[in-house]
């Protein structure tokens, strides 16, 4: 046993919480789950229901092309209130940049983004104040803290992942200085899907459900309608294809690409599903099915198919990376559930006030922020991958 080791048993056998705290904090271990990445660090902070809502981004080189507007449209994509088929909660969502930048550029340092809320109807939550909401983190938040702010859900609610998208605007702008694009939009929705893959992000943004084709938007709308009329919600499924991502990405064990991409998209409220490639379907599939065969490409290695969606080995193998996560119908919904209160009696519940009755379109620009994100990291980390690489950067300087 090692002096910290040593320590720790001494702390906890005399019941000095704080000086466990303290030990695990300089040890660098994370306590909140509140940030992600290795050198491009994301911390995202605020509630529902709280005076703001930000991030902060440490890690971002210098000299990179940032203004309020290059975040502002992801914001946009997300916002609520936009149709419909969203919460008519009503947020402008615009960004702030506290830090970070100069002359519209990037410094090296850290940048703090700010996005105030601005249509709190608190009041809506009275009513649950003491009652679990059936599908929420209500109770599980409540085991864990034994305090909840549930007005909306606080830090679980979705208005968490606005902040999220700001910090993956700020990624893409990174990841485009290296020719890396996204196209992600709703492959299906309540049980509407289509195998078209749109043309570009024009095509996709062009309808309010932000669906490959218009034909299968109409029917998705259809469907969304009669929800809406019963006072139910649906779910769906998000496709991400990413372009021009180099070979190499990625570790071989824990840290995988893949791996990284799945615990990033699996962060996110309401998700249910990951797969990768061919996913689920490999599992179906012949080895001679399954592998995706090589070739020469003018003089450059290709794949003829990508069932691997991208990754090998749990590294990028230079095509396209495809991935899809599943979202489940939003729990907030008017009809009459079974519940329980703090106190452990049953009680029966309706959920009022502004609800989405499907998140997925408002997910789409979500998923597509977290991908960058990971990715970004990746970049960086795999810088020093390679003395030869090393050697050769710093030869020329």
């Amino acid at each position: 046993m090692n002096f910290y080791d040593k320590s720790m048993y001494v702390c906890f056998i005399t019941g000095d919480i704080y000086a466990i705290i303290l030990k695990i904090k300089n040890r660098g271990e994370k306590m909140s789950g509140s940030v992600y990445g290795n050198i491009f660090k994301v911390s995202t902070w605020g509630e529902s229901h709280g005076k703001a809502i930000g991030v902060v981004i440490d890690g971002c080189p210098a000299g990179i092309s940032l203004s309020e507007n290059d975040i502002q449209n992801d914001l946009n994509l997300r916002k609520p209130g936009s149709n419909k088929f969203g919460t008519q909660r009503k947020e402008s969502d615009a960004v702030h940049i506290l830090s970070g930048t100069f002359e519209g550029l990037t410094t090296g340092t850290p940048i703090s983004l700010l996005i105030y809320n601005e249509d709190q109807h608190s009041k809506d939550y009275s009513q649950i104040s003491d009652i679990f909401r059936p599908g929420h983190a209500d109770y599980t938040f409540w085991q864990k803290y034994g305090i909840r702010d549930y007005r909306g859900g606080g830090r679980s609610s979705g208005r968490e992942t606005a902040a999220r998208v700001a910090a993956g605007a700020v990624a893409k702008r990174v990841l485009s200085y290296v020719g890396i694009s996204f196209l992600t939009y709703s492959k299906e929705i309540a049980g509407i899907s289509s195998d078209t893959i749109p043309d570009s992000r024009d095509e996709i943004f062009s309808n309010p459900l932000y669906m490959s084709d218009n034909e299968a938007s109409e029917k998705a709308a259809e469907k969304l309608n009669l929800c809406i009329q019963n006072g139910d919600s649906a779910g769906g499924i998000v496709e991400c294809i990413i372009k021009g991502v180099p070979a190499g990405l990625g570790e071989t064990v824990f840290d995988k690409l893949d791996a990284d991409l799945a615990k990033a998209i699996f962060s996110l409220g309401a998700v249910k599903g990951f797969e990768i490639g061919s996913g689920f379907s490999a599992a179906r599939s012949c080895g001679s099915q399954n592998n995706d065969p090589f070739y020469s490409q003018n003089g450059r290695i290709a794949k003829k198919s990508n069932n691997s969606g991208g990754t090998l080995g749990g590294m990028s193998d230079g095509s396209n990376i495809v991935f899809r996560t599943a979202f489940k119908p939003t729990p907030s919904i008017s009809h009459i559930q079974q519940t329980v209160d703090v106190y452990g009696s049953e009680r029966e519940i309706s959920i009022k006030g502004r609800h989405d009755p499907i998140i997925v379109p408002r997910a789409v620009i979500v998923v597509e922020a977290m991908a960058a994100i990971v990715l970004t990291d990746h970049l960086f980390i795999n810088m020093s991958s390679r003395i030869d690489r090393i050697a050769d950067f710093y030869s020329k300087h």
